[in-house]
């Protein structure tokens, strides 16, 4: 059959489709770690003041923080950057979470071990969009069609 001429997908930025994949990750980030509120272990965890083997304090609390803004202002940073160093900030941050995600993973619930293997996939394609960003064709000029 052959393809239809009315359907067309057209050329996506590399940078939108970073700043969905970031965003993208990120719902998962905030839906899925919430859900081990329900667990007991979590929670009796919790109360006595400890989350995964850390005390919780300030310095956890800012860490922590720290942890979760950073992919989150990659959503910006990914479009607003010049091209060259949104390239490498999306290969390096994208390349330094899936280790933590997957660390974080280990011996965990399954709900959390689906979570962590999409994080993760999400964050390879991230690689993958930057790494085989587009570049110009010899002579097109910046800001010329596809």
């Amino acid at each position: 059959m052959p393809a239809n001429p009315d359907y067309r997908d057209p050329w996506i930025s590399p940078r939108l489709r970073m700043a969905a994949l970031w965003t993208s990750m990120l719902f998962v980030f905030a839906y899925v770690d919430p859900f081990s509120l329900y667990r007991a272990d979590v929670r009796s965890d919790i109360e006595v003041g400890e989350l995964g083997g850390f005390t919780i304090g300030q310095s956890f609390l800012f860490l922590t923080t720290v942890y979760i803004a950073i992919p989150s202002l990659m959503l910006s940073l990914s479009v607003l950057l010049p091209v060259r160093i949104a390239r490498l900030a999306n290969i390096i941050v994208a390349a330094l979470y899936v280790p933590t995600i997957a660390g974080s993973a280990f011996g965990e619930w399954n709900y959390y071990i689906l979570g962590s293997v999409i994080e993760i996939v999400l964050l390879a394609v991230v690689i993958f969009c930057a790494w085989s960003w587009p570049r110009l064709a010899a002579g097109q000029e910046v800001g010329a069609g596809a």
